[in-house]
């Protein structure tokens, strides 16, 4: 089997409210899935349910191609957009106690907890309480915590907020680590530059239904308009802007050059390709700039939320 996580036709109510409509998805074994939506749109609700907070009201979860069970409690790791530490305990001994709730033997956990903490280089916080750390600090505390026990699948769900730059970037690198590990994960965020930079798969969940999920490469393909950054110097721009407009649609520049060339965003109409954009421009002056606007993580969430609104 392929997927290790795979959702069929979950509903979820809560009296009158419908959070989650008749939901499917299939989540590949060692990727990183975006589920993304705006809030209230139902991500958390599935969360829920895949934790076994809560359970639907239909549909079927199956994990590892085993119907989702008590057991797999195990097998999961989750980091909440709402951390959950205990703030008067001692850093070591909460960590300790969760990794033993979670399947591990003390002295595995010890283990696992020493090579983590030197890795982040935080073993001076073993004995101070998580009320004298900062945000970021308690955050790696955290996530050590959540995979720990080597979990098939992790669930993080935004898991840079109160990240600096530096340390978001850390705690990224170990994500990408972990699944080129074999672990599967579930990736839950409104930083869309973060979807780029991790995510394989996306689902987009929106008023409790779910508008598109696939590859992202596949996604941005379908939503791409065939629209071009161009920049020509040494022409007659007046002259030239003349005749992308008798052959092409022709709009202002979404970008900046650091010569006077003259820009403009141009979009292929039909009958025309790539190359009979370049090559008019290449016979008008020194094309210095011809780039395809491929649409980005951010405009596809707008654009097909908008769409379904």
């Amino acid at each position: 089997m392929n997927n290790l996580l795979e959702i069929n036709n979950v509903v979820k109510k809560y009296g009158d409210f419908t959070a989650l409509n008749d939901v499917s998805l299939h989540i590949p074994k060692g990727s990183v899935f975006g589920l993304l939506g705006p809030n209230g749109a139902g991500k958390t609700s599935l969360i829920r349910i895949i934790n076994q907070i809560t359970m639907p009201d239909s549909g079927t979860v199956f994990l590892d191609g085993e119907l989702l069970a008590p057991h797999h409690v195990e097998q999961i790791g989750y980091l909440p957009e709402e951390r959950g530490l205990y703030k008067s305990m001692k850093v070591g001994e909460q960590a300790l106690y969760l990794a033993q709730l979670k399947g591990l033997s003390k002295s595995e956990a010890k283990k696992r907890l020493k090579y983590w903490f030197e890795k982040f280089d935080i073993s001076a916080w073993w004995g101070k309480k998580i009320e004298e750390l900062s945000k970021g600090m308690a955050q790696k505390v955290q996530f050590i915590v959540t995979v720990l026990h080597q979990p098939k699948l992790l669930i993080f769900d935004e898991p840079f907020s109160g990240f600096d730059p530096i340390n978001a970037q850390l705690i990224a690198k170990e994500i990408l680590q972990l699944r080129d590990e074999g672990a599967t994960i579930i990736f839950s965020t409104h930083r869309m530059e973060s979807v780029e930079e991790m995510c394989d798969e996306i689902a987009l969940i929106n008023k409790s239904n779910k508008i598109l999920d696939g590859k992202l490469d596949d996604i941005k393909r379908e939503f791409r308009t065939n629209t071009f950054q161009v920049g020509v110097s040494d022409s007659n721009s007046s002259e030239i802007e003349t005749l992308l407009k008798e052959n092409f649609k022709v709009t202002k520049p979404s970008f900046k050059l650091l010569n006077d060339a003259f820009t403009a965003n141009v979009t292929l109409t039909k009958g025309n390709t790539a190359n009979d954009l370049l090559s008019l421009l290449t016979s008008r002056g020194e094309v210095n700039h011809f780039v395809e606007v491929i649409p980005t993580a951010n405009d596809i969430f707008i654009q097909a939320v908008n769409k379904n609104n």
